[in-house]
Order: C-alpha cells, then sequence, then structure tokens
C-alpha cells in the first residue's frame, strides 16, 4: 500500500494544506485522481508520497489515465496560495477539469511519457533543451501572411526567447500579426503557447486567425464550452505529447500545458484580467510567475498599457516595446469631432445624440457603410455634474467622483466615506442645473429606430442572448449585414470592421464620473480603443465624442492620442493621493441584515487593524458603490500600506463574514 498526499480541488474545501490518502499501486507526483472528500466525491492532485499515516485514510478511488501535471503548475499552485490568500480547496480547483467524470476513452490525443515526470513538487527539471521541433504542425504555417512590416521586424527581433515584454502598440499595429510569429517560434523550439483575451467573445476572431496560420493543435477553452468539452480538451492538452496552442479568457492560463514557452495576455490593460471572484488574482502577475517557472516569453500586448503595469515595468527595466506604424499603409483619414453637450443648440434632432452625429450616422447609411456608437453604461450611478459649465462633484480627500444617495439627498464619497449634502446650485457657476441622470443601450436602439426606421441596428451588451452575442455575430459585423452597432465595452476590443465609417462615443464623461482612483485611466484607455476601430486601413471615417466636458485632459489626451502626456499627470495624481503603483491596496468588504449593523461591524475591525498595525492608513468604514448584495447592506474598508506582506497577513487572518480582494483593479 502507499500513501500520498492528495491537493484536494473543491470549492467546500477550506483546509489549509493537502490531505493523506491510500493507493494500491504506484502514483507519480501531479497525477490527477478522484477521492472522497466527506460523502462526495471530487478532484484532487497527488501531490507527493509520504509515510504510512497513523489513522485510516481513505483510498484514492480512482486515477485519470494519462494526465499527469507538470511540476510548474503544482509551484504554481503554492505560490498563487501565498501571494492571494484564499481557501486552498478554491485555488486547487483552478487547475482542474469542470467534471469528476472522466475523458471517454478515445477522445484524447496521445499520452505523455509519465516517466518523464519529477518526483519533487520544488524542482524544476534541471535539462533546459527544447523537444525536438514537432515538424507536421509547423509545416502548416500559412504562406498566406502578411509580410511583417519594419516595426513588427524590430519588435520580434527585441522579444527574448524568456522574461517579461510589453508590447505597446497603437491600435491597428498588427500585434496579433506578431504573436502568430512567436508562436511559429515557440513551435519550432517544441513548446507551447498560452494566448489570453479579455472576453469570450473575443476568442471567435483570434481563434480564426490562429487557425488560420495553425491547423493543427490550436484549442479554445472557455467557460460557454460545456463541462464534458471542456474536460475533453483539459485532457487532450495535459496528455499531449506535441506542442499545443491554447485559446481563451483569463481560466485559460491554467490550462496544463507541458512545456509552455510563450503567454500573450492580449489587451492586457483590461480589467476583466483581474478575477472577480476568490482568488482575485491579476492575471498578468500569476502569468509572469508561470512564465518565470518554465522559463518562458511572455509579452503583455496592448495599445494602451495600464500605469501600474507601465510603471513597474519602467522601474524593473524589462523591455517596453513600440509599435507607433499601422500595419497596413493606407490613405484613409479619420476626422476627430468633439461636440459640447452643454451647447443645447447640438441637440436639434435628438436628447440622446447630438446633430454632427446624426448627419454623420445619416451620410453613413447612405454610403452603405457602418456606424458604430459606445455608450459607457458603468457610469450611470454616480453622474453628477453641472450641464453648463461641466463642474463635477469631487471628493476633497480622495479626488474621486461622489455618488448621489436619494434616500439622504447627501453625496457620498464610497472610499473614505465623507458625506455632503447635494449642492442646490453649481459652486462654480452658480446654474441649478445639475445632473443626476443616464441613457441605457435600450434606449439608444429604441431613439435609431425613431431616426432611421429602415436601418438594422444590433446591441451588444451584457443583456444580449446567447444568439445576440458578439461571438455570434461577427460574420454579419463583417459583412455589413448590420448597419448600426450599439454597445458597451465589448465593443471597443479588438474588432475590425472593414465597412465602419462612423464611430459615436455618446458620452465621454460617464466613466470619469466613476468614483475610482483608475476612473480617468478606464476612460483614456476605452476612448482611445473605441476611436481605434476607425483609421484601420479600410476606409475614411469620423469619430464624434459627445462629451460636457471638451476641455478635460484626459478626453483632450485621448482624441490627440497623447499617451505620454496623459502618463506623466496620472502618475502624478496617483503619487499625490497615494494610489499605485505608489502603495498597495486591500479592500475589505462585509455583509450585514441592517446598514447600522455593517458600519459597526466595519469600524470594530478598523480599530483592531490600527491597534495592530498603527502605521497603516486604513480609508472608511463606508456603503460599498452597490450597498445591497442579497438584500443584505455592504459596506467596506480600504488599506493603504507600503508594504504588501502586512496586507497579505492581514488578508489571511480576517475573522468570519468578510471578504477580502488584495490588489483591486477598481474600488467599487
Amino acid at each position: 500500500m502507499f500513501y500520498y498526499e492528495v491537493l484536494v480541488g473543491d470549492l467546500q474545501y477550506h483546509g489549509k494544506s493537502a490531505l493523506t490518502y491510500s493507493s494500491e499501486v504506484h502514483l507519480l507526483p501531479g497525477s490527477v485522481v478522484r477521492i472522497a472528500l466527506r460523502a462526495r466525491s471530487v478532484l484532487g492532485i497527488v501531490l507527493r508520497e509520504v509515510p504510512e499515516p497513523s489513522f485510516a485514510a481513505k483510498p484514492v478511488a480512482a486515477v485519470m489515465p494519462d494526465a499527469v501535471m507538470p511540476t510548474q503548475q503544482l509551484e504554481l499552485i503554492d505560490w498563487l496560495y501565498g501571494y492571494y490568500p484564499a481557501p486552498f480547496g478554491t485555488i486547487v480547483r483552478q487547475f482542474l477539469p469542470p467534471t469528476t467524470a472522466f475523458p471517454r476513452k478515445g477522445s484524447t490525443d496521445q499520452a505523455p511519457n509519465a516517466e518523464s515526470q519529477t518526483d519533487s513538487r520544488f524542482q524544476i527539471p534541471d535539462s533546459k533543451e527544447p523537444a525536438a521541433p514537432q515538424t507536421s504542425t509547423i509545416q502548416h504555417l500559412a504562406s498566406n501572411l502578411p509580410h511583417l512590416t519594419p516595426d513588427q521586424s524590430a519588435a520580434l527581433k527585441a522579444i527574448q526567447p524568456s522574461g517579461y515584454h510589453l508590447l505597446h502598440g497603437v491600435t491597428c499595429s498588427g500585434k496579433t500579426r506578431i504573436y502568430i510569429e512567436l508562436t511559429r517560434r515557440a513551435l519550432a523550439a517544441g513548446t507551447s503557447t498560452i494566448i489570453l483575451t479579455p472576453e469570450i467573445g473575443l476568442t471567435a476572431q483570434l481563434t480564426r486567425s490562429f487557425t488560420a496560420a495553425f491547423t493543427e493543435r490550436v484549442y479554445v477553452l472557455h467557460s460557454r464550452l460545456t463541462a464534458a468539452a471542456r474536460r475533453d480538451i483539459w485532457h487532450s492538452i495535459i496528455s499531449s505529447t506535441a506542442p499545443v496552442i491554447v485559446i481563451g479568457p483569463r481560466s485559460a492560463l491554467f490550462a496544463p500545458v507541458q512545456r509552455l514557452g510563450l503567454i500573450v495576455i492580449d489587451e492586457s490593460h483590461d480589467q476583466a484580467y483581474k478575477s472577480d471572484s476568490s482568488p482575485h488574482y491579476r492575471t498578468e502577475r500569476v502569468a509572469a510567475r508561470l512564465a518565470q517557472l518554465h522559463g518562458a516569453c511572455l509579452v503583455s500586448g496592448t495599445a494602451t498599457p495600464s500605469i501600474e503595469e507601465y510603471y513597474l515595468l519602467e522601474a524593473k527595466k524589462r523591455p517596453i516595446i513600440t509599435l507607433r506604424s499601422l500595419a497596413v499603409t493606407s490613405t484613409a483619414e479619420v476626422a476627430t469631432k468633439t461636440v459640447d453637450l452643454r451647447d443645447r443648440s447640438n441637440m436639434t434632432r435628438s436628447s440622446i445624440l447630438t446633430t454632427p452625429l446624426v448627419e454623420a450616422i445619416q451620410s453613413a447609411l447612405g454610403s452603405h457603410e457602418q456606424s458604430l456608437l459606445f455608450l459607457n453604461r458603468r457610469g450611470t450611478a454616480s453622474a453628477i455634474l453641472c450641464s453648463h459649465c461641466g463642474w463635477q462633484a469631487l471628493c476633497p480627500h480622495c479626488d474621486l467622483a461622489m455618488t448621489y444617495h436619494g434616500d439622504t439627498h447627501r453625496i457620498r464619497c464610497h472610499i473614505c466615506g465623507r458625506t455632503q449634502p447635494l449642492p442646490g446650485s453649481c459652486p462654480d457657476c452658480g446654474e441649478t442645473d445639475i445632473i443626476l441622470k443616464s441613457v441605457g443601450t435600450k434606449a439608444v436602439v429604441d431613439e435609431l429606430h425613431r431616426l432611421f426606421p429602415n436601418a438594422r441596428v444590433s446591441r451588444f451588451d451584457t443583456d444580449a442572448s446567447k444568439a445576440e452575442q458578439l461571438e455570434n455575430q461577427l460574420d454579419a459585423l463583417k459583412n455589413g449585414s448590420v448597419d448600426i452597432i450599439v454597445g458597451t465595452q465589448m465593443v471597443t476590443k479588438g474588432l475590425d470592421l472593414p465597412g465602419l465609417s462612423v464611430v459615436g462615443i455618446l458620452n465621454a464623461d460617464s466613466s470619469l464620473l466613476i468614483p475610482d482612483y483608475t476612473a480617468s485611466e478606464r476612460t483614456f484607455q476605452l476612448l482611445t480603443q473605441v476611436i481605434g476601430r476607425t483609421g484601420r486601413g479600410h476606409r475614411s471615417g469620423s469619430v464624434i465624442i459627445q462629451t460636457y466636458n471638451p476641455t478635460h485632459p484626459t478626453i483632450v489626451a485621448a482624441t490627440q492620442k497623447d499617451w505620454p502626456g496623459y502618463y506623466a499627470r496620472e502618475l502624478d495624481e496617483r503619487r499625490a493621493f497615494h494610489f499605485p503603483p505608489f502603495t498597495h491596496l486591500l479592500k475589505l468588504t462585509c455583509l450585514r441584515a441592517t446598514s447600522a449593523s455593517a458600519e459597526k461591524t466595519a469600524m470594530k475591525l478598523k480599530e483592531q487593524i490600527q491597534k495592530d498595525h498603527p502605521r497603516l492608513n486604513v480609508e472608511g468604514p463606508s456603503p460599498t458603490f452597490h450597498p445591497r448584495e442579497s438584500g443584505k447592506y455592504k459596506w467596506q474598508l480600504i488599506i493603504k500600506s507600503p508594504s504588501r506582506a502586512v496586507l497579505v497577513a492581514i488578508a489571511s487572518n480576517l475573522p468570519s463574514g468578510w471578504q477580502h480582494d488584495l490588489d483591486p483593479v477598481n474600488l467599487l
């Protein structure tokens, strides 16, 4: 009889270490097994062989055939537990297939050689020599790929076989072409590639590009697949003896790739790369650790880098590779126009769409061209501004947008908790027209039907049905079957529409009004990305930006594509108000039956933290941006610290009933 410590992969397992099970057969570290956890059947990963314990160990129920985890993944589990504290079972669960049923016989590729696995949890194989190139896969590299531009060729020369690289390329600079070439290099070295996208809806377009270049072993892995399909794909990946290409959202990072040579994080600035459930990991940090364990190359690609990532890479002198030129030579021009919403003479035909935008859409329809209207719906709850001069209600302590609460007729900062009455008139100009309203995508679609009854209009947001989801409508969008596209953030990412000539941004201010330290950064990124849907070498076009504050520095920087100027100003703001990258953040939240009880609980924890760590800056307590959840009241504390280790210690020892988010990308 053999005995093994097994990492339990189940959300209901809250222990802090592996459990011991028995087996009648010898198992390799990394073997995937089915085990009993109380009365339930769950999956686990064999960690190491141990001496016979003093208690009767439950037997391993079954061993998944041809499924042995890479040593690097076992190391990553250990690192993740220390870096982003969470229940152990929750962390291990990220690395396993979604069902305890084993794959059907014959549904996977050839099994790997189990003897090549190491017996140590924390040992990376000594040999760094690449496996033999998989000629059959490499030969399927398409010969009709576009020639590399001088910018792309220079970028490829600058990207080393290992290490962290930021690929900062303007929209339509051909970053995907570089990813394909880097993947070819990885395949030639006998190693695999993971390509990450921020949204499932973007996997289809990226997958088309890669399957056109590599016809074999391209796997797409995401949560909209059935559990059985995900399980079979997972097993095909872990059992493959040849290099593979895995494409998917952030969870694809945990695919059991045996020899990893390249990780690409496309649109790496996107907040979707932050996990909104436990463990609350940031994809770029986990990817950096995984690449380090494999000795692989990590490429973070974006037209709008995150302030934090850019600063840290500069400080660490990591490669920042810039693509300034379009991948396609073209004489097409794009005219950008900012329309002042405070001037009501611009609203002669609609209360939502300005006259210049209506006229541009009409012209596009007459030319059989497409229009795209972008609405940032996230900013709808905190719109407190003067329609006459553009004044915004900001917290004097945090310099963040304040939120209106109708029950008390007061405005509140959701970071530090300061409140004040809603002003009856604008503090700057004295006018009484303070705006507290917003518009949704459905209202925009209704207005378009009124203005253009014969136009074919499609809406894309999180409320769309499965048939209406973006990945299922790509062909219709590209072949011109849709005249006007209306959408939220998902339409700003990666879309290349040959027929698009008009882009309208309906309220450029809305994301600036979000009460969060990343509001300006998100606005710059969104505006840059949506403006970048035009001017991609297909045809000339126009961008109409509707705003109450046309001279706002963030809006001006985005329209002028002034990344250096925006970056410098934003760093100064972050430094002045003690936000990342100049400090580490920890967000703590609790739910209680009443608001008073939640506030009292939060204050008690704040006092205890300040007693234990008197030098820490603890903001709050205050209600969260969305103050009710599941019928209960949600309050939060925000902790700022120069030391991340202190925040890890606090997060690891919270009282019952508290949730934490370490390294949050927003404080909502």
